[in-house]
């Protein structure tokens, strides 16, 4: 019944007269304004523009920083089994290591994790370690790879999440104006250039370039029949990349783990999608940057606020924060995360690599594969 009211809520503005569904956006618009002025007012950062603030103390998915470090590395192995053996193999090799543990444990624990240090020394060496090329990068320039640890974060950005986040957002009503936290590169901003095969049922994009999204659905997904208008689009991070920037690129695709040769293809050819018009992606911090970008929001558009992997690089307290946050914006937000991250509401763990699609912190859309394989939608959602 709640999903019903929903909908209800959702979808009268589209069947009413084009006066009235003008009328409705025109007082939503005035309203949202209003309101986005007020919070922006209140989270003012110290300093003018983006990225002035940020947030310090940071947890993160998978690496859990009360645990030990070689714990760590072993419940990587375990995450990468069947997708990466090349992974699996050097993060149990490391946590039996001594040179290369005495080394991670000279770094603060958020830079630990088993992502940053494979990425960063597949960025020196231009190719993923083994122990030995690995042991001998500490040995010769530890200097140089604890540098590129501290200076770099884990910033995958999978385009894929795309096809478990479209059908939530073409629910909504049109147009969108779409704001990412943690965006990266933005490409997940581009959810209406791809194009998408969820098992036969295909649903054809703006860039007839873009590449197409493959996505199984499970369960009663409510697939659309053509991807949603988006009007307006920007993003928000900590240390934003640039898809024209050569460097940056390298660093997207030193995050992709060794074995994974769909998700290489797929890479390039969405950083290729959005070079022929780069989305913005400012630099600045979800707690304290959100309301002044959710401000150029044009108005007669749906504001989505929206995430993937990305609350979980952020302390307990803060999500609480953000999540408060975003309803005072007004905005749907839609958080793409691992259960648990979300705070209050109860999901299933469902295992390693598992999201969970949440509306609104409160609504459990559907259970998902972190990197878009597949999407289970829930009954009654």
């Amino acid at each position: 019944m709640k999903s019903l009211q929903w909908a209800k809520c959702a979808f009268w503005p589209a069947r009413a007269s084009p006066n009235a569904r003008l009328a409705h956006w025109r007082r939503a618009g005035a309203a949202r304004i209003a309101r986005i002025a007020r919070i922006a007012r209140l989270r003012r950062p110290a300093a003018d523009g983006f990225g002035r603030v940020s947030l310090d103390g940071m947890s993160m998915s998978g690496h859990d920083l009360e645990a030990g470090t070689a714990e760590n590395y072993r419940a990587f192995a375990g995450e990468a089994r069947g997708r990466s053996p090349q992974y699996e193999e050097l993060a149990m090799a490391v946590a039996g290591n001594p040179q290369v543990l005495e080394f991670l444990n000279a770094l603060r624990p958020a830079k630990r994790q088993p992502n940053l240090l494979f990425a960063a020394a597949c960025y020196l060496l231009g190719e993923p370690a083994d122990l030995a090329a690995l042991g001998k990068l500490i040995r010769d320039r530890g200097d140089e790879l604890t540098a590129t640890m501290r200076s770099r974060r884990t910033q995958t950005n999978e385009p894929a999440r795309c096809a478990t986040l479209l059908p939530a957002l073409a629910l909504l009503p049109q147009p969108l104006a779409l704001i990412e936290v943690g965006a990266s590169a933005g490409l997940t901003l581009l959810a209406d250039r791809y194009s998408y095969d969820y098992s036969g049922h295909r649903v054809t994009g703006t860039d007839p370039l873009a590449p197409v999204l493959a996505c199984e659905p499970r369960g009663p997904v409510p697939l659309p029949a053509r991807v949603p208008e988006v009007a307006w689009r920007a993003g928000l991070d900590l240390n934003p990349l640039d898809v024209t920037a050569d460097d940056d690129v390298r660093w997207l695709t030193c995050l992709l783990w060794p074995g994974e040769h769909d998700r290489r293809e797929r890479l390039g050819a969405a950083i290729e999608t959005a070079r022929r018009d780069p989305p913005k992606v400012y630099r600045g911090d979800l707690l304290t940057d959100t309301a002044a970008l959710a401000g150029q929001a044009p108005p007669g558009t749906t504001l989505v606020i929206f995430h993937s992997a990305v609350l979980a690089y952020v302390g307990v307290p803060q999500r609480a924060q953000f999540a408060t946050l975003v309803r005072e914006l007004g905005a749907v937000w839609l958080s793409n995360e691992a259960p648990g991250v979300v705070p209050d509401i109860a999901t299933e763990h469902r295992g390693e690599g598992k999201f969970v699609l949440i509306r609104d912190g409160t609504q459990a859309l559907a259970y998902a594969d972190g990197h878009g394989a597949w999407l289970e939608w829930q009954s009654g959602s």
